[in-house]
């Protein structure tokens, strides 16, 4: 094989391997869109579930209000129907914080994710220029031995 076809077959290698870099890091960008997708679905699915916990407590509330009535209990001097309509209204709130809290650990996790995709995208194409770049040098050399 000839110098010049040795350092066109290398450059048609580096061209290669460039592209191939460059399609692993559109893989990994398309990823973190969906990683990030993904997140905000996780957000609407968190919202919706907080609500539907507050409309359950109203609907519990509102259900235990009239059973109380019915027995009589007056809910506005009643002590004790006062401390049970302000626990369920604290079981409310403290299961609509662990929706928060559990929303916040999966965004924290995505994002985690995402920022491993893009360094993994980074990398490959930073190892395909390397790769490229070493092809390349090494058939200059190989081709100046073919001349010499």
């Amino acid at each position: 094989m000839s110098a010049e076809a040795m350092i066109i077959a290398a450059a048609l290698n580096a061209g290669g391997k460039i592209l191939g870099g460059i399609g692993a890091k559109q893989e990994a960008e398309l990823t973190q869109f969906q990683i990030g997708t993904q997140k905000q679905q996780n957000r609407v699915t968190a919202a919706q579930q907080a609500r539907a916990r507050r409309e359950e407590y109203d609907l519990a509330t509102s259900a235990n209000i009239a059973a109380f009535a019915l027995q009589g209990r007056d809910i506005t001097t009643d002590r004790s129907v006062e401390a049970f309509l302000e626990k369920q209204k604290e079981i409310a709130r403290q299961d609509t914080g662990r929706i928060a809290r559990q929303t916040d650990i999966e965004d924290l996790r995505a994002d985690m994710m995402a920022m491993a995709e893009g360094r993994r995208g980074r990398n490959a194409l930073y190892a395909s220029l390397f790769n490229a770049v070493g092809t390349i040098g090494e058939a200059q050399y190989m081709a100046e031995k073919v001349r010499t």
